[in-house]
Parts: structure tokens; sequence; C-alpha cells
């Protein structure tokens, strides 16, 4: 039932966040989707609305990875789009997962994952100031808050699900721009968005089952 729902939405919001992120991206508060973008958004929302209840249930956790999971629809597709990472859609993202999880530490005394994520956001978000200081053309400062977002939200489930995430977000851009790379698609010098390779390895490690709620 939990998943129907889930899948629900994401029929509904799907096209909407769609609608978002061709706008952000554009900068056009008139631009529109085409029918393919929000054919993909809409499934990849709706596998990740259906793995945040698959993964933990109902609860008020649930709402931070679902919130997360719409946050990173949009920021995955205007990072593609325009390599920004737009602000409007990160802060809200970090406000609504830390209430959220706050209201799980009330409701179930998950107080030690909540103290956890708290912490390993602010060290995430230093880790990310400190790179973008040493390799500001390679990773900018919409990076460093999408680290901080995603720190808030593994470091929930455990430090080691945030380096495994990382790690894994950045062998995906290793090998994507290797692909490119190979395919002439892009040159030596192109900029590849971080934000994407970040999101999957999120996704990926929370999807492989390394998490722990203690």
């Amino acid at each position: 039932m939990l998943v129907g729902a889930a899948l629900l939405v994401a029929l509904i919001a799907g096209p909407l966040l769609a609608r978002v992120a061709v706008r952000l991206a554009s900068g056009d508060a008139a631009a529109r989707p085409t029918a393919a973008r929000v054919a993909v958004m809409t499934a990849v929302l709706a596998g990740l609305l259906a793995g945040s209840v698959a993964l933990l249930g109902l609860r008020p956790g649930t709402a931070a990875l679902a919130w997360a999971a719409g946050a990173a629809v949009v920021l995955g597709a205007v990072d593609l789009l325009s390599h920004r990472l737009p602000d409007r859609v990160t802060y809200p993202a970090v406000a609504v997962c830390a209430a959220a999880f706050l209201v799980d530490a009330l409701v179930l005394g998950t107080w030690p994952a909540l103290l956890r994520s708290l912490l390993v956001a602010v060290v995430s978000f230093a880790v990310g100031v400190g790179a973008a200081m040493v390799s500001p053309d390679g990773f900018g400062f919409g990076d460093v808050k999408l680290l901080g977002l995603l720190g808030l939200v593994l470091g929930w489930f455990g430090w080691g699900v945030l380096l495994t995430g990382v790690f894994l977000g950045l062998l995906t851009g290793a090998l994507v721009s290797l692909v490119l790379l190979a395919t002439r698609r892009v040159g030596w010098r192109s900029a590849i968005p971080f934000g994407p390779p970040l999101l999957t390895g999120a996704v990926l490690v929370l999807a492989l089952g390394a998490v722990s709620l203690t």
C-alpha cells in the first residue's frame, strides 16, 4: 500500500518537478519540459519514493528521504542542463530533512541518529569548502552545499554510509567521464557536473542496503 501511494505521488509530482527543473536551468519562467524529460524524471522519482518507503516504512524519517528524492531529481536535472545546483532547491531540502529527522527523534527516540546526521552534515560541508578552495574551477559552492545535504541524509544512517556513498559517486563520475572521453562527447578540459554522480552514489548506497539506524 505504501509503495502504491509513493508511485501515485510520483505520477502527480513528476511533471511538476520536471517543469521546475527546466525553468530553473533556463531562467525562463515559461519553459516547458519535453515529454521524454517528464517521463524520465517521473520514473526516477517513482523509483526513489518507492525505495524510501520500502527502506523505512511509515515514519517521520521517511518524509526526509522523500523530500530529498524530489530535490535530487530536480538538482540532477538542472546540473546536467546548466551546471548549476540552485540554492532555492538545496536550502529547503536541508531544512525539511532536518525537521523530519527531528520529529523522528521526538517520536521514536532516534536522537543518536539525529545528532550524527547534523555532525556529518557539518563535516561534509567543511570538507566541501576545502575542496572548493583547492579546486574552485572543478568543485563549486553548489557542490559544497549538496555535499552538506548528502551528509545530513546519509549521516543519519551512519558515517560509513556517507563515505561509501561519496566513493560510489566519485566512481560513477569517473566511469561516466571515461565513457564520454572515449566517445569524444567531451574533451579533457570539459567541465563535468559533480551533482548527478554524487546523487547517484547516495542512491546506490541506500539501495544496496548499507544502512544502520543505530
